[in-house]
C-alpha cells in the first residue's frame, strides 16, 4: 500500500515556524523531479520519539532535526555514521526499509560547501578561529580539520568547553582552546562565528586586530540584513563577509542526497531564499 503513497519529510523542532527548509526542499524536489512531500513539524521536547515514530509509520521516509532535538536524535538512532557519533549530533535521519533510523550530521559539510565551492575560500593551510563550543561548532569541526588548516583555535565564554573540544578532536589535525580574553595580539585568516549571540543583537567581546590581510568572516546565523557580528567583521578589516544562509542551503542538498541520490544544484535555491528574505 505504501508503495502508492508519495514519500514524506520533515524537519522537526521548537519553534520550527520560521524554517526554510520546507522551501529549500521543495526547489530541490522540482529540480529533480521527485515526487515527495516535505512539511515543517512541532513536536514538543517531551514527545520528540513518539512524533518521530507516528511520522515514520505515515510513510516517513527522512528528517531534518533542528533545536532542540539534535542531541535526542543522536540517541534515537540505531546506526549512526562517524561524523555524526563524533558530533555528538544528529540532523538528519535516514528510515532504512526495515524501519531503523540512520543518524548523520551534514552540518559541517555543508559550512565547508559554502565556504570552498560558493565562496573560493580554501581552508588548507589557514589559520582559523572559531567563536563558540556549542553543538553548533562540534558539529562542524570534523569537516574542517579534514581540510588541513595549518591551526583552529576555539574561543568560548567558558573555557573549559573550549578545551574539551580541543581534546576531543585533536587526532585530527592542530586544535587548542582558549577564552575570549585571550585573543589579544592575535590574527587569522578565516573568523567564523558559530555562537547565536548576534541574533540577539550580542557579540562576543572581541579584540581589535583579529584579521589578517584579505581574511574571511562567517556567520553561521543569518537573517535579512548583516548581522551584528557581521557589521562588526566589516568594520574591523575582514574582506569577505558571509552569513550563514549557504551552509543552511548546502546541509539541505547533503541531507536530499542521502535520502533521494543526486546532488541538487543549490546555487539558484540560495539566491530564492535571499530574495524571499527580503
Amino acid at each position: 500500500m505504501s508503495k502508492n503513497k508519495i514519500d514524506r519529510y520533515a524537519v522537526f523542532g521548537n519553534p520550527i515556524a520560521h524554517s526554510k527548509s520546507p522551501q529549500i526542499h521543495t526547489h530541490f524536489a522540482e529540480q529533480t523531479d521527485q515526487q515527495m512531500i516535505y512539511t515543517a513539524e512541532l513536536a514538543e521536547v517531551e514527545n520528540f520519539e513518539n512524533r518521530v515514530r507516528e511520522f515514520v509509520a505515515n510513510n516517513g521516509k527522512g528528517l531534518n532535526i533542528t533545536v532542540p532535538f539534535k542531541q535526542q536524535a543522536w540517541e534515537l538512532a540505531t546506526q549512526r555514521s562517524p561524523r555524526a557519533d563524533r558530533a555528538g549530533a544528529v540532523n538528519t535521519i535516514i528510515v532504512k526499509q526495515d524501519g531503523s533510523y540512520y543518524g548523520e550530521n551534514t552540518d559541517g559539510t555543508g559550512l565547508v560547501r559554502d565556504l570552498t565551492e560558493n565562496h573560493q575560500i580554501s581552508l588548507k593551510d589557514k589559520r582559523i578561529l572559531i567563536l563558540g563550543a556549542g553543538g553548533a561548532v562540534r558539529g562542524v569541526l570534523e569537516p574542517i580539520l579534514n581540510k588541513h588548516p595549518a591551526e583552529v583555535l576555539i574561543a568560548n565564554r567558558t573555557l573549559s568547553k573550549a578545551l574539551q573540544l580541543a581534546v576531543d578532536f585533536a587526532d585530527l589535525g592542530k586544535i587548542s582552546g582558549c577564552g575570549f580574553d585571550e585573543l589579544e595580539g592575535e590574527s587569522f585568516d578565516i573568523v567564523i562565528n558559530g555562537t547565536s549571540a548576534s541574533l540577539h543583537g550580542d557579540l562576543p567581546p572581541l579584540p581589535n586586530g583579529l584579521f589578517n590581510d584579505n581574511a574571511s568572516a562567517y556567520d553561521m546565523m543569518y537573517a535579512a540584513h548583516p548581522t551584528v557580528f557581521m557589521e562588526w567583521a566589516e568594520q574591523h578589516g575582514a574582506t569577505k563577509v558571509l552569513d550563514g544562509l549557504g551552509m543552511l542551503v548546502e546541509q539541505a542538498a547533503e541531507a536530499f542526497t542521502l535520502w533521494r541520490g543526486g546532488l541538487p544544484e543549490t546555487k539558484p535555491v540560495i539566491d530564492a531564499i535571499r530574495a524571499s528574505l527580503k
